[in-house]
């Protein structure tokens, strides 16, 4: 029988990673992600093709605007990222928002707030939906909205990307063609950054994480208390932590205003890192700066 023939990668690093050490030893870089999607989900009140319906509830409402659907997005930047800022804040956190080009265009004083406080502002597209069956033009459209708008309102332009799901298969080429891309993390795979190949140029990912999430307080997700994220998350942390003492590795926390800056969730998030700010050698770093580490280290920078 004929061996399977796949471009997939699954063997990774094996069991040799890269020898590399963080900053000052470090045993853990910890990427906490704050995912600014508000304003950017679908709805027809913003002259869009139908309304977005995976919220608090999973419901569609066709044909008319969803008022109801709105208005949950809009706690988001109200009333969670307050509370979200504030923690950041609190442990000395530098985190990086994944960050629409429509939802900051629409609410430029929250990556305004995030830049001043010594945060990264990456491009999460510009709308909140997936590339996948997207056309090149239509796609490279999206990328160059996305920059042009976080560029405006943060007053830089934005070095990484992460498209919402699945990518198109021309999403890397694309970034590079546009230019000024250092990484992306639509990838799923490691606990490790690695280099890929795209047209004959070494590009780095910097893989994200769905378990150590808050979106798992969606329906389905199997969170139901703050403490079911913060317990989850601390025995990821503590088992990357422990295998930080003989090989590099990285742990990504994702976030999103409307989700985790609920009250009822937000001791969640706070525990966890109460917990991660009290054991030495922990680098809670943007992602920008893991990656121009890593690319330092194996000489690319």
């Amino acid at each position: 029988m004929a061996s399977p023939v796949s471009d997939r990668d699954f063997r990774g690093y094996g069991d040799a990673p890269p020898a590399i050490r963080w900053p000052n030893d470090a045993r853990l870089a910890v990427s906490v992600v704050v995912n600014v999607e508000e304003g950017a989900e679908l709805s027809i009140g913003q002259g869009d093709e139908r309304n977005e319906s995976v919220y608090e509830v999973v419901e569609e409402i066709t044909g008319v605007r969803d008022l109801c659907m709105e208005s949950h997005f809009e706690y988001g930047p109200r009333a969670g990222w307050p509370r979200i800022r504030a923690l950041l804040k609190q442990y000395g956190v530098a985190a990086t928002l994944n960050a629409n080009g429509r939802a900051v265009a629409l609410s430029p004083w929250l990556v305004q707030e995030a830049v001043a406080d010594g945060h990264e502002v990456a491009a999460h597209g510009w709308r909140w939906e997936r590339h996948a069956h997207m056309d090149e033009a239509q796609e490279r459209e999206a990328i160059a909205r996305a920059v042009a708008a976080i560029t405006e309102a943060a007053g830089t332009p934005p070095v990484g990307w992460h498209t919402r799901s699945a990518t198109s298969l021309n999403t890397r080429r694309l970034l590079r063609e546009h230019g000024g891309f250092l990484y992306d993390s639509n990838a799923y795979n490691d606990d490790l950054p690695f280099l890929v190949d795209v047209e004959g140029k070494q590009h780095l990912v910097l893989p994200y994480a769905f378990d150590t999430n808050d979106m798992r307080f969606q329906r389905g997700g199997g969170f139901v208390f703050g403490d079911d994220f913060a317990r989850y998350c601390i025995d990821a942390f503590d088992r990357l932590y422990a295998e930080g003492g003989t090989a590099p590795r990285m742990m990504s926390v994702g976030l999103h205003l409307r989700i985790i800056g609920r009250p009822g969730r937000i001791g969640g998030l706070e525990r966890f890192l109460a917990h991660a700010a009290s054991k030495p050698g922990v680098w809670f770093a943007r992602r920008d700066a893991i990656a121009r580490h890593w690319l330092a280290e194996l000489g690319n920078g």
